[in-house]
């Protein structure tokens, strides 16, 4: 469930203008950037992009770089990009700080196969090599393994479960997981070929078997870069809504807001899931999200961001 709200009929000749007018005179008029695009669906801000370069002669995404700044650019610029070339540039992001596999993790398991692969076209017209070079070139070992097998994944979507196959591979799982022992490379298998449904049932398969969840003490201090991005595809194979949740929560409690993260999660999901993460969140901290998110910063990117979920400010 969406939390976006948008007109069923508007006119992107108008809105174009009505944004063109809002670059000139003394300083950019924010509300008006805020209250159009922060009402439009992907569909209407692509209408927009393309009427407002027919018109200008120049490129919208451009113009606002330059007329707006921080955090409330970026969000800007990522709610702007249609999603394919969103995740491109924040995998990008992702790959070049050279920290964030997390990110790269999110990307490639909780997406259909149909929205990764355009994400890996969006990657290779963007930036004119693969998404999977540049995730090989920055990093090595198990990591490297599990990261370029999740990218490059077509999962089959299906209902179809294997119990015995949930029952052996549960066992791998645990070897390799829990006991260090086993090799990693066959759960980096398991986990970058198995459909979602598959794994969610090998997850809960592990679940009866173990008395624990797969992911309980699997990352600690001492946790490396592999460990930490074995614990994010567990996690957001199995629950891409709690994932999420989880995401906000530590975006919002980190001493000095993960602006960031709070900024991908709001911008990729309002017009998918985040009504729900919302709500689960609220069930989990009894507090409101938007009330939360409010707290934590301010500005315009606090108007925009809540204006995404559907409250005004």
């Amino acid at each position: 469930m969406a939390t976006l709200i948008a007109p069923s009929n508007h006119s992107p000749q108008e809105d174009a203008e009505a944004l063109r007018k809002a670059f000139e005179g003394w300083g950019t008029d924010e509300n008006t950037v805020i209250v159009i695009l922060g009402h439009r669906t992907v569909y209407q801000r692509q209408q927009i992009r393309r009427v407002y370069e027919e018109i200008y002669q120049e490129d919208l995404v451009k113009r606002l770089e330059s007329e707006i700044k921080g955090d409330f650019e970026k969000a800007v610029y990522r709610w702007i990009l249609e999603p394919a070339d969103r995740d491109a540039v924040l995998a990008n992001v992702a790959i070049k700080s050279g920290k964030n596999y997390n990110v790269i993790v999110e990307i490639a398991t909780i997406l259909s196969p149909e929205e990764l692969l355009a994400v890996r076209r969006a990657y290779l017209n963007r930036y004119k090599h693969s998404l999977e070079e540049d995730v090989a070139a920055h990093t090595s070992g198990h990591l490297r393994q599990l990261l370029v097998g999740l990218v490059t994944a077509f999962r089959h979507v299906g209902d179809e479960i294997n119990p015995k196959l949930a029952q052996s591979e549960a066992e791998i799982l645990h070897d390799a997981v829990k006991e260090k022992k086993g090799s990693y490379e066959e759960t980096i298998r398991v986990l970058t070929t198995r459909s979602r449904t598959q794994l969610v049932a090998t997850f809960n398969r592990y679940r009866e078997i173990h008395g624990t969840s797969i992911s309980k003490k699997l990352v600690d201090e001492g946790s490396d870069e592999f460990q930490r991005a074995l614990y994010t595809a567990i996690r957001a194979i199995n629950d891409p809504i709690k994932y999420y949740e989880k995401v906000v929560r530590n975006a919002i409690k980190k001493v000095g807001t993960d602006e960031d993260a709070l900024t991908r999660v709001v911008v990729s999901r309002a017009e998918k899931d985040l009504k729900i993460i919302s709500e689960v969140y609220y069930k989990r901290n009894s507090v409101l999200l938007e009330h939360a998110i409010a707290k934590e910063i301010s500005g315009d990117y606090k108007k925009f961001l809540l204006t995404l979920l559907g409250k005004e400010d």
